[in-house]
């Protein structure tokens, strides 16, 4: 029988397709089963006194979602990596000891260099819940409305549930320019709002100071008996890489600005939303108006205690000079070790809010390639032995801000009173 050239063709066709769909579909299958991330595991000895610990379930986890998970471009070993040393970190339940990956150990120590990108606010955990410790003064957080103490709930709609400090900063943070939409719970609301907010380049500087008449201070309703009365103000906006240098060059320029007005009825020391730093930088600072000796803070860890004393000669610590410390809700850490020391020596009176509560130091390493980690390694004292962790420092003068009038320093007012009567 003579074949059809047509027919032929057609059969040789569906052949080839046919054949080239199995062995592209046992391609497919033969990839994914076999693929694996390129990792390089160096063996390490476990530290002196980790003894009983047996890895073969972590590796045995990692193995298998290696080799069975579906998606195999979602496999990235170094992200693994990451999420199981921030679980490790996170048994702690101790939301200030963190493990930073590159970008989120980067950002930290540019904020304490004094400048970054992103909306301006220091962030923490309260719980488990992402919160905001205290907008930065003048940034696009402070200025879009954001307060120390919001719930962050969302990020671009996604729920911050579970998130870990470092996730928050990550999906926060960003280029001048960009725009983030977070869903805030104001504390006291009943009902979240979503503000959307440009990113700057923020810029801190740590601190400024002025002498004032009454009458030429904007914010504040003081009664007019007192429009002449000069006050001197300070604000300490973090302690950073260069805050110790910042505040020598304002505090002089400040101790010469009094001199030649020939004083003031007192210093308001503004703490507020001050989310901490170096602990160092607060002896320092409270030195400036605690007489040499006297003691500033005591730390306690895991080898005993040891006392932190002002050791240097300080401009303010006549008590001539009244001082008023004004703290929120915001000031926290090494804010809380200054202004606990004034108050404990008898050089200052508290005014605003009670503060965060944050009672605890931290030892920054760097671990290589960039990442770091923060490890909680003492809890600091103040001078009357008071622990602040989860409390706070309860002001001598209550003062709050009214949400109505946003223009208004209530509080600034109430502790330029403090002094002038």
């Amino acid at each position: 029988m003579q074949k059809n050239p047509r027919i032929q063709v057609i059969l040789i066709a569906l052949i080839c397709l046919l054949v080239g769909y199995y062995f592209g579909i046992n391609k497919v299958n033969f990839d994914w089963t076999r693929y694996h991330p390129s990792i390089s595991v160096e063996s390490k000895e476990p530290p002196t006194g980790v003894t009983n610990v047996d890895f073969t379930q972590f590796w045995n986890v990692w193995e298998k979602l290696q080799t069975d998970y579906y998606d195999k471009t979602k496999v990235d070993p170094q992200k693994m990596l990451n999420g199981a040393i921030e679980g490790m970190v996170g048994s702690l339940d101790d939301p200030f000891t963190l493990y930073l990956p590159p970008t989120q150990n980067t950002d930290f120590k540019q904020g304490l260099a004094g400048q970054f990108e992103g909306i301006g606010a220091e962030l923490g955990l309260s719980g488990k819940q992402i919160i905001i410790i205290a907008p930065i003064n003048g940034s696009p957080a402070q200025k879009a409305g954001l307060r120390a103490g919001d719930s962050i709930l969302a990020v671009e709609g996604q729920s911050t549930a579970g998130w870990t400090l470092s996730q928050a900063v990550d999906k926060i943070r960003g280029t001048k320019g960009s725009v983030v939409t977070l869903t805030i719970m104001h504390k006291g609301d009943k009902a979240s709002k979503d503000y959307k907010i440009t990113r700057d380049v923020i810029t801190v500087k740590s601190v400024t100071a002025w002498v004032k008449k009454i009458s030429d201070v904007d914010s504040i309703n003081i009664d007019k008996k007192y429009a002449n009365e000069k006050v001197a103000y300070i604000d300490l906006s973090q302690f950073g890489d260069n805050t110790n240098s910042e505040w020598l060059s304002v505090i002089n320029q400040l101790n010469l600005d009094i001199n030649k007005t020939g004083g003031v009825k007192g210093i308001v020391f503004d703490l507020r939303n001050n989310p901490g730093g170096y602990l160092t930088d607060a002896v320092f600072v409270a030195s400036e108006f605690l007489p040499e000796g006297a003691t500033v803070v005591s730390e306690e860890d895991k080898t005993g205690s040891n006392i932190l004393k002002a050791d240097r000669k300080g401009l303010f610590t006549d008590n001539g000079t009244p001082i008023i410390v004004l703290i929120n809700k915001g000031s926290a850490s090494a804010s809380e070790i200054v202004a606990g020391a004034l108050k404990d020596n008898g050089r200052a009176k508290l005014a605003g809010e009670t503060s965060f509560g944050k009672g605890t130091v931290q030892q920054a390493e760097d671990l290589g390639g960039g990442a770091g980690l923060h490890v909680t390694i003492a809890k600091w004292l103040t001078p009357n032995g008071t622990w602040v962790n989860g409390k706070g420092l309860t002001p001598d003068v209550s003062a709050s801000l009214d949400p109505a009038h946003p223009e208004m320093d209530n509080q600034l007012g109430r502790a330029v009173l403090e002094l002038v009567q």
